[in-house]
């Protein structure tokens, strides 16, 4: 067969979790609400840290930044897929899909890099808590924060120029409800070694080396909360990173769970259903995890509350 050139790639199909047209009205109710429950989830952290001065910290500095990229992340996908369900349209422009692409890239990334800053806050806090506000200090968290977004644009500009270089067959059906990598690579006719190395390089870099300093934090935290003496203080420290663990258990545990089901199934429907979880589940779950284990965030999230009614 002869390959199409990409330049002449109108759009892909995006097939969605489900051809059944009776199950369309059903999954857009569902997504509908996780995904208003994810963004206002998500605007009421980021609107209590910065409306409440005993939030103006580290730790809610990050995990506000943190809200914000997960409201960007579910923004990226969801709202394309709920107007495909509407319109009965599963087409997407070639721009639009290497867009989606590349902008899930950078916000999943970023995420995954911020997860492992805020370990390395919590490290800090438990570790060496005299230093901590002279190592935390605003300006390194700013840094911080910076190097992760770099880092996160630079792996998704990476990609996708990559993507730009490869040319396509007759077959644009994307098995999928969204523009993932990984499913794109599988329609091109070009040879996808180079790519698919640059792939598990950048996975390696940016997934399993984080995850390894979230891991080393967590074992300093571990040794340093075991030295101290009483009950009480040992409950203090752990309930300061019980809501970060949570997340970060939340998120690799499902990372880790789609990844072995994907490995061990040749159907793409389950692929792309499994997909949910860590696209959309786990966004939605996070704001709900931060302010039920958290003192700090409920009482900012009540005033919040209360001042808005009073406004009203």
């Amino acid at each position: 067969m002869e390959p199409e050139n990409q330049t002449r790639v109108a759009e892909f199909l995006l097939l969605g979790l489900s051809e059944d047209p009776e199950l369309q009205p059903v999954l857009f109710g569902l997504l509908l609400t996780m995904y208003l429950l994810t963004v206002l989830g998500n605007l009421l952290i980021v609107l209590a840290v910065s409306s409440d001065s005993h939030l103006h910290t580290p730790m809610y500095f990050l995990l506000s930044k943190l809200s914000i990229v997960e409201i960007c992340c579910t923004s990226t996908v969801i709202p394309k897929m709920l107007l495909n369900i509407q319109t009965e349209s599963k087409a997407i422009t070639y721009a639009g899909c290497l867009a989606q692409a590349y902008f899930f890239l950078v916000f999943i990334c970023m995420g995954n890099l911020l997860l492992t800053v805020m370990a390395y806050d919590r490290y800090v806090a438990i570790c060496h808590p005299p230093h901590y506000t002279v190592i935390m200090n605003p300006h390194l968290c700013v840094q911080l924060v910076l190097i992760c977004q770099l880092i996160s644009i630079v792996d998704a500009l990476l990609h996708s120029l990559m993507v730009l270089c490869l040319s396509f067959c007759n077959q644009f059906k994307i098995p999928h409800f969204f523009c993932e990598l990984t499913q794109i690579l599988q329609l091109t006719c070009s040879d996808t070694l180079i790519n698919n190395i640059v792939l598990y390089l950048i996975i390696i870099l940016v997934g399993i080396g984080p995850f390894s300093g979230i891991i080393f934090s967590y074992t300093r935290i571990v040794a340093s909360i075991l030295r101290i003496p009483s009950t009480g203080g040992k409950y203090k420290a752990f309930s300061t990173c019980g809501s970060h663990l949570s997340v970060v258990s939340l998120f690799y545990g499902i990372c880790i769970g789609v990844y072995l089901g994907t490995a061990i199934t040749d159907s793409p429907r389950k692929i792309a259903v499994a997909s949910v979880m860590y696209t959309v589940v786990t966004l939605m779950l996070n704001p709900f995890v931060y302010s039920l284990r958290n003192k700090d965030m409920k009482g900012a999230l009540r005033k919040l509350t209360l001042g808005t009614l009073s406004f009203s």
